[in-house]
């Protein structure tokens, strides 16, 4: 089995990249399209830093389907990429990278958005039911056809 687990998904937004940019390197913005606020409309997020830049961040803390965790950006290339690293606390303790990149694509751009992971021992008795890209792929398609609504409108 790989070291590492790798979930992508990529979708076309017929917006300029630097408009799509702008909602994917502020957390701030990411209720409007994110997965997860959707699973958990309640959650409790503290946003912390200058929005967008490196350092700045959210923790948040919700019902079972988003559990508590914090993400943080560790790096930006606007308006190519957004780097950002993910501590999920509960309902288990777990870290991932996420990357969002955009690129010029025709008249739009090209999103795509990537997790990696270690590829831990509970990770592979997991996957013996169902795998991460299973897990994840869904959400991560959903977000991007929100990210996309939002920044078409």
């Amino acid at each position: 089995m790989p070291d590492q687990i790798v979930v992508e998904r990529s979708q076309h937004i017929s917006a300029a990249p630097a408009d799509v940019f702008a909602h994917v390197v502020d957390l701030t913005k990411w209720g409007q399209w994110s997965p997860w606020d959707s699973k958990d409309p309640n959650m409790q997020k503290t946003f912390t830093g200058d929005a967008g830049t490196v350092g700045s961040g959210y923790s948040w803390v919700g019902n079972r389907n988003v559990g508590e965790g914090r993400m943080t950006i560790t790096d930006v290339d606007a308006p190519n990429r957004v780097t950002i690293d993910l501590e999920f606390l509960k309902p288990f303790k777990d870290h991932s990278v996420s990357e969002l990149s955009v690129a010029q694509s025709g008249d739009g751009s090209q999103v795509t958005w990537k997790m990696i992971t270690e590829n831990t021992l509970m990770k592979k008795f997991m996957g013996i039911f169902k795998s991460l890209d299973k897990m994840v792929g869904p959400d991560f398609e959903k977000g991007l056809a929100g990210l996309k609504r939002i920044t078409e409108a």
